[in-house]
């Protein structure tokens, strides 16, 4: 059955299955690594214009090592969940300390590097070598719970130990990487989370879901909770000469390391920080509200004011420590998140 499952979704692909995709061509294994990182929780639609504009930028492992991590940061910017820009650094960089500026073929020696779990692992030695390795990304989580029939939240450990032992037994021994990328085309396209097409289904006669009339239902959903929301304040500061303060966040926590702009918890603290940072008379100060607006973390909700601060011409005005003043275009190079890059594209 399961050498069925994968002859039948083989001859689909070879019809139905995206063979144009910018790292298939050609498909070294920095593209299929590069790629399989940005595919994490993000669409394809949304990842190739990244991807284009990344690899003409660090056409290597020892190119990307060598960049700094504002150049990363720079290309990666808006495409969110920036620890995967921060592994992704790392990982090169450890690429060239101990495998010769290559990725390993080795599962073990690509599990050891930042950022790259086991699915991921065996995309790349899939896709790169064609090497018999099973993956278990979203897509074909969906796939293999339908298919089978699993009436249990794909996250609970035993769940994914069943899901796993599917994976392996479907993978075939030859086109592995067609396979790899045959079954992800199957979640994506066909069997997708809302109104699958299963008529269109080369594997639905064998679908317990289909069946049965449970593709609404499975897979099983995480057991919802409230998101959290929380309040920041962002500091929109502005010289006579219309430059933009700017400031590095921590190493640690939501856009670490990224450039974004200075926060408060209120008005008050926002004035008396600019007041008392930079050294600036409260007079010399012009202060407007912003629209507000919300932005969706994966784990909360974060409510921002934005609050405008024009500092009037001759007014002494100082850098701190990891701040910078800068031109909104000037801004726009570095690496900043989606929704700061929006605001200060609003002032241009």
């Amino acid at each position: 059955m399961s050498k069925d499952f994968a002859n039948r979704l083989l001859r689909w692909f070879d019809v139905h299955g995206r063979h144009e995709l910018p790292w298939q061509h050609s498909r070294t294994p920095y593209r299929v690594w590069l790629s399989e990182i940005m595919l994490q929780q993000t669409q394809v639609a949304t990842v190739t214009p990244y991807f284009l504009r990344f690899v003409e930028k660090l056409q290597t492992i020892r190119e990307l090592a060598a960049a700094s991590q504002d150049d990363v940061f720079a290309l990666w910017s808006g495409l969110g969940y920036y620890s995967r820009a921060r592994n992704l650094h790392r990982a090169a960089q450890l690429c060239v300390e101990r495998h010769n500026g290559e990725l390993p073929r080795d599962f073990e020696a690509l599990l050891a590097l930042p950022g790259i779990g086991r699915s991921t692992a065996g995309a790349i030695l899939a896709q790169a070598w064609d090497l018999r390795f099973p993956i278990l990304d979203g897509n074909v989580k969906r796939v293999l719970a339908r298919w089978h029939g699993l009436d249990r939240w794909p996250g609970e450990t035993k769940t994914q130990t069943q899901l796993w032992a599917f994976a392996e037994s479907h993978t075939p021994s030859a086109r592995v990487a067609d396979y790899t990328q045959a079954i992800m085309d199957l979640g994506a396209g066909v069997c997708t989370r809302a109104k699958p097409r299963c008529n269109d289904c080369p594997v639905s006669d064998g679908c317990v879901a289909h069946r049965d009339g449970s593709t609404a239902t499975l897979p099983v959903r995480k057991p919802a909770r409230a998101l959290p929301t929380r309040q920041t304040v962002m500091l929109v500061l502005r010289d006579a000469c219309g430059r933009v303060l700017l400031e590095r966040r921590a190493p640690t926590g939501v856009w670490a390391g990224l450039w974004s702009l200075p926060e408060a918890s209120d008005e008050q603290a926002a004035r008396f920080g600019i007041a008392n940072t930079h050294n600036i008379a409260a007079g010399a100060i012009a202060f407007r509200a912003l629209p507000a607006f919300t932005h969706g973390f994966s784990h909360y909700r974060l409510d921002v004011t934005p609050l405008a601060f024009e500092i009037q011409p001759g007014a002494h005005v100082a850098d701190a420590a990891d701040q910078r003043w800068l031109y909104p275009a000037e801004a726009a190079a570095l690496g900043l998140p989606a929704p700061v890059r929006k605001l200060i594209a609003t002032l241009s």
